[in-house]
């Protein structure tokens, strides 16, 4: 299944031209808005996207980059549902000063963005705005380009704790999911903020697609409260929100069917107001303690690991979708894995929406003091869940229907853990 390993570690490829040994951390941030210039339908999963009237935040990529020596590594966050590898490359190819492969591009699952995957609509055509994916690729690397070109040096704050109040809940099973935030924050060495970037696994659908309204849902509140509060740009990237860890934006006093334990949910801007700020609250009171690391470690490696594709439905997405989705004689696709070092911490990619089990079982098998997961990134095709739940309660039909196969789950758990075993460990 596995493909081919890259390794980009202190040492490893001198791509910068000074020795790692005695180089310091930097980091650099740019934005870009990507919000549409005439507004589009908002796509919430496969099928036809629904009409937006207006706009409420503008939509953005947030790109941050870390160097020490010889080794660069980019993450971008777009407000997007999701952001295929067909796009991801395109981002890429307009980056020359960073590998590829330490180009990490995930979406922050907002269901009220034009959709970028070009789904077909069964009649011939598609659903996506092909110019308006150029436009975000476009917006994406220059986000990256200007972020390298102001790098400078800082002092790396990272941690994880237990976010508190009424954010998230799982739809399927309300306590189901997993608590934990993680934050890094990089912080200049006058002592102002440069990013804060903010780990958490949630579906940003407060608003949804179907009350008209283009938004990056609670993340833009999130990042807008955090910068206001502490300076420097703020970035969210999703975690294992899977089946279906989404905002607990429901009102708990009109239950809809108590027995089934369904709510009547409030989808309006200021709930996304609420449940965004009170996350900025809590990523800033967890982080506020922690240690400054001086001389951090930083290390990126990657895996191409193929999965097989026996869903119907996704099957056709990568046959009939004007993107032209590479793929494989014997119908799989090519995903790719990142695991990154970044001090006491490490970063697992997951390329799209596992479950919180899967969450919760690599977090565990991980080795940095603080082990982040961030889902929908280098790609974002469907649900990831393990072979036992496949297709085994009522809930999980769609979710079934929508991952690429029953085997899915067990070939990322195999191929991550493989990645995790093999590489440097991170700092203790």
């Amino acid at each position: 299944m596995t493909r081919r390993l890259f390794l980009w570690c202190a040492g490893a490829v001198a791509i910068w031209g000074v020795p790692s040994a005695r180089a310091e951390i930097q980091v650099g941030t740019a934005l870009r808005v990507i919000t549409p210039a005439k507004l589009l339908p908002v796509s919430g999963g496969m099928g036809i996207p629904k009409p937006s009237r207006e706009k409420r935040d503008d939509l953005t990529a947030r790109a941050i980059v870390f160097r020490k020596g010889e080794v660069a590594v980019a993450v971008v966050s777009l407000d997007l549902l999701g952001f295929p590898s067909v796009l991801g490359d395109r981002v890429r190819a307009k980056v020359g000063r960073i590998p590829a492969e330490n180009i990490l591009i995930g979406s922050t699952h907002t269901h009220s963005a034009p959709d970028c995957y070009a789904f077909p609509d069964g009649k011939g055509g598609h659903t996506g705005d092909l110019a308006y994916m150029d436009f975000v690729c476009a917006k994406a690397a220059e986000a990256v380009n200007e972020a390298i070109d102001r790098l400078q040096p800082a002092r790396i704050k990272i941690a994880t704790g237990e976010a508190r109040g009424k954010i998230a809940y799982n739809y399927y099973a309300p306590d189901l999911y997993d608590r934990r935030m993680s934050v890094i924050q990089a912080v200049s060495l006058q002592g102002k903020t440069i990013a804060t970037l903010v780990n958490y696994a949630v579906h940003p659908e407060v608003l949804g697609n179907d009350v008209g309204i283009l938004s990056p849902d609670l993340v833009g509140p999130l990042c807008h409260r955090i910068e206001t509060q502490v300076g420097g740009m703020a970035l969210f990237l999703n975690s294992a929100q899977g089946g279906m860890v989404t905002a607990d934006n429901r009102n708990l006093d009109r239950p809809r069917d108590p027995q089934r334990g369904y709510w009547n949910d409030s989808r309006t801007w200021e709930e996304c107001l609420r449940i965004g700020h009170l996350m900025a609250e809590e990523a800033l009171r967890i982080v506020q303690d922690a240690p400054e690391q001086k001389d951090p470690a930083l290390c990126c490696e990657a895996i191409t690991v193929r999965f097989p594709v026996d869903s119907p439905q996704m099957w056709a997405v990568v046959l009939y979708s004007p993107l032209k989705y590479p793929h494989n004689d014997d119908q799989s696709i090519n995903a790719r894995i990142n695991l990154v070092n970044l001090g006491n911490a490490q970063i697992l990619t997951i390329p799209g929406e596992a479950l919180p089990n899967i969450g919760f079982y690599l977090k565990r098998k991980m080795r940095g003091r603080h082990n982040l997961l961030f889902g929908l990134t280098n790609d974002a095709f469907g649900y990831i869940m393990t072979k036992v739940d496949f297709q085994s309660f009522p809930r999980y039909d769609y979710i079934s229907r929508t991952s690429l196969g029953e085997m899915t789950g067990e070939i990322l758990i195999e191929k991550s853990l493989e990645l995790v075993n093999r590489s440097r460990s991170p700092d203790r």
